[in-house]
């Protein structure tokens, strides 16, 4: 079953040669239209805010508070470009971050052995949820909200509603506390994994094969696509990129416990979903991805600075996701009226 329908809008070189100077730009703004807007909102904010916006502090402050959101986000996509969603993503992440810190305070075991064992449990939820939605046919969206949920109970069944606190290792602590070139190692992780993804989604039979799943399923197992194999991998290695962030986010905040990671949910799906209206608009994709967390990033981080209360993030974050999912459908209806 899908949750939802991916589609391209991105205009043709054949279709721009045809067009003059102004109708080409008049076509290309959909397709560029939140960079663009991204652009802005970095100049506007830079100019307003000249002493704390456009600075190095301010660099790091937002990779480092963002780099975690951009990798569920990233992480969500990859289901989303075979037509499913995740919400595992949000609900994971808490069990992770725990399980990363409890392995070593708890048990003993080693810091490396306990990211590995994190990574694989990761991956054998991508799995589960693989198998859940390809064989039982549940949709993906109740069945990764049930997984996600029953994943948030273990979390609060293994704390016992209690803080995981104790000492890590130096090493474990350096996963995200490293600097490189001045600015976070996080950042430098989420580019090494947004490049491995775009090359794999636009350049190899793979990306085409989960496209063509999130286009039309039915096609593509008549064109001979194994869409089984494909759509349960998509989920695994949502689930890998979702465990990941789970170690970093220990790593971040030295403690663990059930009360943290559920608010990255929604920024993760706006991200996701504003991805799906730039670049290559009615498809989720991994630049566009990238443009709308760091809109969010940079929005927030502008509103913050004007004195913004407390609750503004959150709205921010739903409004946008409203409008995120409101362009994304017209642009799938639009699509549609093109192809007929």
């Amino acid at each position: 079953m899908q949750s939802i329908e991916s589609n391209a809008l991105e205009p043709t070189k054949a279709e721009l040669r045809e067009l003059s100077l102004g109708r080409k730009l008049i076509r290309l703004a959909p397709t560029y239209g939140l960079v663009i807007l991204t652009a802005i909102l970095l100049i506007l904010f830079s100019v307003l805010l000249p002493n704390t916006f456009p600075t190095m502090l301010n660099l790091r402050a937002i990779i480092s508070d963002k780099a975690i959101i951009a990798m569920l986000s990233l992480a969500a996509m990859v289901p989303m470009a075979a037509g499913r969603i995740d919400l595992t993503v949000g609900y994971g992440i808490v069990l992770w971050h725990i399980l990363a810190i409890s392995l070593q305070t708890l048990y003993g075991i080693p810091w490396p052995m306990a990211v590995l064992i994190v990574m694989v449990l990761g991956g054998i939820v991508g799995f589960l949820n693989g198998l859940l939605v390809e064989i039982a046919k549940i949709d993906s969206f109740i069945a990764t909200l049930g997984t996600g949920t029953a994943l948030y109970a273990l979390a609060l069944a293994h704390t016992g509603g209690r803080q995981m606190v104790g000492v890590l290792p130096q090493g474990f602590y350096d996963i995200n506390g490293t600097f490189v070139f001045g600015l976070p190692i996080t950042g430098f992780y989420v580019l090494a994994i947004t490049v491995t993804m775009w090359l794999v989604l636009e350049y190899t039979p793979i990306g085409r094969y989960l496209y063509s799943i999130g286009a039309n399923q039915r096609a593509a197992e008549l064109n001979g696509i194994p869409t089984r194999k494909y759509v349960i991998g998509a989920f695994v290695t949502s689930g890998l990129l979702t465990a990941l962030a789970g170690v970093i986010l220990a790593s971040k905040l030295r403690i663990g416990q059930a009360s943290v990671g559920l608010e990255f949910l929604l920024p993760a799906l706006v991200g996701a979903f504003l991805g799906s209206t730039t670049i290559k608009p009615g498809r989720v994709n991994v630049w566009g991805t990238i443009i709308g967390v760091a809109i969010l990033a940079i929005g927030i981080s502008g509103i913050q600075q004007f004195g913004g209360s407390f609750w503004v993030e959150p709205m921010f974050n739903g409004v946008t996701l409203l409008i995120a999912i409101g362009i994304a459908g017209y642009a799938q209806r639009r699509k549609g009226a093109v192809k007929k």
